[in-house]
Order: C-alpha cells, then sequence, then structure tokens
C-alpha cells in the first residue's frame, strides 16, 4: 500500500523544490553533531514550527531507521497502531516503512496493532518525513506509529518495548517523538506550562513529565510519545537531554493570546 500525502500543501509545500528550498533553510550544517538517541520536535505548519524541528535535525546524526510516534488526532484506529508494511509518499518522493522493525514492535508489545486507519489522515508524523528524506534519502526506512492512549501503564510499557527492541536490534535506530505543546491559551500562559513539562523532559523524567501534563493541564498533544521515548532511551542508557530550541506561533503570527508552544529537545 502507498500512504499518500495528506497535508502537503498545507503544513509544507507540495512543491518539491519550494520544499526542499523551505528544508534548506531550516537545517544548518554543525560541527560533531550528537548521535541522539531519541528526539523530540514539533508538527505544525512548517511556517510556525519548521525553524524549531530544523533546529533540532540539524544539531543529530540523522541514521537510517528511525522509530516515528506521532499523537492521533483524527481518533480512528486502534490506541497503539503500526502500519506494519508499505510506502509513504511525499513530494519529494516515496519512503519505505521498516517491516522487520515493525514485526520486533509488534513482537514486543501485544498492544500494537497492525492497522493503516490511524494514519491516513494523521499530520503529525506526515511533517516529519521530509526532514528525513532531505537527511537520509531513498536509504530511510522507519516505523510508523500513531499513539492514542493517556494511560501511565501503556504508555510505559510502550516505551519498555521499544527499548528492548531497539536495544536487542542494535544501535542506529533514532526514536522520534512528534509534539507540539501547550495549545491556544496566551504567550505568557503557554511558556510557563510549557517550561514545566519541558524541565521534566530534560530532567530524563518520563513519568515527571506525565504527571506534570495532567497536574497542570498541559495541553500538549504528543506527551505519551514523548513519555515512550524517554522511557525507552533511558532502557538504552541516555542519560541527558538539551533544548534545542523553543517557540511560540505568536512569533510568526503576532497573535499573542492564542498560541501554540514548540520545543526541539536532543536525548543522548
Amino acid at each position: 500500500m502507498i500512504r499518500m500525502p495528506a497535508v502537503a500543501g498545507r503544513f509544507y509545500p507540495a512543491n518539491p523544490a519550494e520544499l526542499t528550498d523551505t528544508l534548506r533553510s531550516f537545517i544548518q550544517q554543525v560541527p560533531n553533531p550528537t548521535k541522539a538517541v531519541g528526539i523530540v520536535v514539533p508538527h505544525a505548519g512548517y511556517m510556525y514550527s519548521g525553524h524549531v524541528a530544523g533546529s533540532v535535525y540539524s544539531r543529530i546524526e540523522m541514521p537510517a531507521r528511525t522509530i516515528v510516534l506521532c499523537p492521533n488526532h483524527t481518533g480512528y484506529g486502534p490506541e497503539l497502531s503500526i502500519m506494519r508494511s508499505g510506502t509513504w509518499e511525499t513530494p519529494l518522493g516515496r519512503l519505505d516503512v521498516d517491516e522487520a522493525l515493525c514485526d520486533a514492535l509488534i513482537a514486543a508489545n501485544t498492544f500494537f496493532e497492525d492497522d493503516v486507519l490511524a494514519h491516513r489522515f494523521e499530520h503529525a508524523l506526515e511533517v516529519q518525513l521530509p526532514f528525513i528524506q532531505h537527511l537520509r534519502a531513498s536509504e530511510a526506512r522507519f516505523a510508523p506509529i500513531t499513539v492514542g492512549t493517556g494511560s501511565w501503564k501503556r504508555l510505559e510499557e510502550m516505551g519498555i518495548a521499544i527499548g528492548e527492541v531497539v536495544n536487542r536490534l542494535g544501535s542506529g535506530i533514532l526514536i522520534i517523538a512528534s509534539s507540539d505543546m501547550n495549545h491556544y491559551e496566551t504567550d505568557a500562559a503557554t511558556r510557563i506550562k510549557d517550561r514545566k513539562a519541558i524541565d521534566e523532559i530534560l530532567a530524563m523524567n518520563p513519568r515527571g513529565l506525565f504527571e506534570v501534563v495532567k497536574k497542570e493541564n498541559i495541553s500538549m498533544c504528543g506527551y505519551g510519545p514523548a513519555v515512550a521515548m524517554l522511557t525507552a532511551a533511558k532502557i538504552l542508557g541516555a542519560s541527558k537531554a538539551q533544548l534545542a530550541k523553543y517557540a511560540t506561533s505568536a512569533e510568526v503570527s503576532g497573535d499573542y493570546d492564542r498560541v501554540v508552544g514548540y520545543a526541539g529537545i536532543i536525548v543522548d
């Protein structure tokens, strides 16, 4: 099956040359890039958050294999959905699903389900693919996972399964957690709330992230992917995290009353 683009021309340019130029404007060459275990990157339209995602992708060594975790915004499909085979198309070409990696994940956690529906219209994963393609071209393969559960137990179990699978398959698999931060409050309130969530990620504390999001009513849509990524990263020996960039939509829109926060974080 070929999964066709759902948000090309809306969240990012549909024209290949324009998309490539846009990605080049976001991704800069830096000395001594980090061999990251996991990252947190935003998934809004590129005009709002592409520079934050690009700050992360600029600073890491992009491996050929990735696991991309994203929230389920559409409500379709099962709680933990893996599209275990097929190809995804973007304006830059086609990207193959890593079937061996998906099969290993499904075998490691019985709550992972082979599913297409949850992925068909989901933007949060799709917007990461052009970055991956730009950096690794046709070499890239990925395991696409949508996360539609808010259960700590399920998120922890998923993170443990991911960590065990990556550990068994060897290094060189990056875990990407696609998430925007707080939504539709003032810029000042959003920055305060986001800092609380970011501090838990920087402390490598998945349980702390889960609890502060719930306690402080932080509308971080991808906290589940971030919790799972951090859980897996700790199993894989990651010991620190760094904030590459933070911004809000107000910096582009000029609207400081209803903003969305964006954080780019590298875990290694």
